[in-house]
């Protein structure tokens, strides 16, 4: 006897697979294996309408939408999620999409989805995922999540999130914390860099002792080495007794170097002998000091682009470029925006004293569908303007256009006569290459199969590329 709309057996978790590649799909969904009790029962069907017919003759738990495979059964993405939510009430919806666009993941989660993933999808990250999704919806029991393994929390040593995207990140902190090899974080400002630094130290042995920072980019210049390395008394005017510097006073612990790029060519070289060495000297002194650091750096550049640009040194990259870790932008993990929202919406209401219930659904779409600049930091900034301008309630769009309008009115204002259009520099076409196979190595960890294939080249081009682009760099150098 066929089971009715959003009743399910309880012998099993039951997942419906919509995709025109079910042996990928089917990979996938058995991943959930480790994460759940019982063995789920899985179904694959290839289309849009397949699907629909199964879900009106049956309940499911878990639905799994590959976007691309629904175009029969609407004209557009969004329609096609909403018709499968109306069926299959009751079910946590999945939509998944190779192409990671921003829009999908909009049009998908505004239509009912519970969440939206980008293939290729890690099997540990898609179970903890579907674990977390689970209990935030009251279907943890229903599902059979086991508790241990299956509820993923929604902050990580001080970051908040748990997207697929985000999962990877905190995989990659886990696995390097333990070592003292120097760590370059990569990602645009307002991603959490020295959120993650801290999170490797804390995570590390060396979590019991010091944590310094230093900004490279907010120090003028002539005071940088003294700020890193120390100084002696005497060494300058005013100097009147021996300073410690960052990286002494990190001694056994971490010293993190915030936009390691503004740090002046002069200073690398010394830094570079400090990373080598492990002694240092102060300035105005010629002794050295022994000293135990890891070290940590980020930055918001291309350090590819800095190096053939004579910004950087490569020798120095490389020498710090040994376990690299890419924070994604907030507009490629969509699924995490509100749960941030949500996470800032309580803690700034605590410290005003004033009571929220929440963002509308109209505001909480229009909030996803942000391109997000600023990142996390951005957003924050926005709720916190929410909390302060208002006494409390549901946050509305109306709400969010007058925090706008208020951060706009404190914006520098334009000039009355706007200055003439600049033409912007052409790079030649083997430079704009460069930083694009750059950039997507970058963001891959360093990994060039991954940023191969995403780029469609062949990994020996990659590196045929890279060691013309090396020859041409050290002919200039050379001439």
């Amino acid at each position: 006897m066929p089971m009715r709309p959003g009743q399910r057996s309880d012998a099993a978790a039951t997942i419906l697979l919509i995709d025109r590649d079910p042996a990928a799909g089917r990979a996938m969904a058995a991943s959930l294996v480790g994460c759940l009790r019982i063995e789920p029962a899985i179904e694959a069907v290839e289309s849009g309408r397949a699907a629909a017919e199964k879900l009106r003759a049956r309940g499911y738990d878990i639905v799994l939408m590959d976007l691309s495979s629904l175009d029969d059964l609407a004209a557009n993405t969004e329609e096609a999620v909403a018709r499968l939510a109306k069926i299959a009430e009751g079910a946590l919806l999945i939509a998944l999409s190779g192409g990671a666009s921003v829009s999908a993941a909009v049009a998908a989660m505004r239509a009912g989805a519970h969440d939206f993933l980008a293939k290729p999808i890690s099997g540990s990250g898609f179970a903890a995922r579907i674990g977390e999704l689970a209990h935030r919806h009251g279907k943890a029991r229903a599902i059979g999540i086991d508790s241990r393994t299956g509820h993923v929390p929604q902050d990580f040593a001080g970051f908040v999130g748990a997207s697929t995207q985000m999962q990877y990140v905190y995989e990659q902190i886990t696995r390097i914390a333990p070592s003292s090899a120097p760590v370059f974080i990569t990602g645009e400002s307002g991603t959490g860099k020295e959120v993650c630094a801290e999170a490797l130290h804390a995570k590390g042995p060396r979590g019991g002792k010091r944590f310094v920072a230093i900004n490279c980019a907010a120090i003028p210049r002539d005071l940088m080495e003294s700020e890193l390395f120390g100084a002696a008394r005497g060494a300058y005017t005013g100097s009147v007794e021996d300073r410690k510097g960052a990286a002494e006073l990190a001694d056994g612990g971490t010293l993190f170097l915030d936009e390691i790029g503004e740090m002046d060519l002069s200073l690398q070289s010394k830094l570079l002998r400090f990373l080598q060495t492990g002694t240092l000297s102060r300035v105005g002194e010629a002794d050295t000091r022994q000293v135990d650091v890891r070290v940590i750096c980020a930055t918001n550049r291309n350090p590819m682009q800095m190096i053939g640009e004579k910004r950087f040194r490569e020798d120095l990259f490389y020498r710090l470029h040994v376990l690299p870790i890419h924070l994604p932008p907030l507009r490629q993990r969509p699924a995490d925006i509100m749960v941030l929202a949500e996470h800032f919406l309580a803690r700034f209401a605590r410290e005003e004293h004033k009571h929220f219930t929440g963002f509308s659904h109209e505001t909480a779409d229009s909030l996803i569908a942000r391109e997000w600049p600023g990142n996390v930091r951005q957003l924050q900034n926005l709720v916190r303007r929410l909390v302060v301008m208002f006494d409390g309630g549901e946050i509305t769009a109306e709400m969010v256009a007058a925090a706008d309008i208020e951060s706009r009115a404190f914006a520098t204002p334009a000039p009355l006569e706007p200055p003439a259009p600049r033409r912007s520099a052409i790079l030649p076409m083997w430079q704009q290459e460069q930083r694009i196979i750059e950039e997507a190595i970058v963001s891959f960890g360093g990994n060039i199969a991954l940023a191969a294939a995403a780029l469609e080249l062949s990994p020996s081009t990659i590196y045929r590329k890279r060691q013309a682009w090396a020859e041409m760099a050290g002919a200039k150098g050379a001439a």
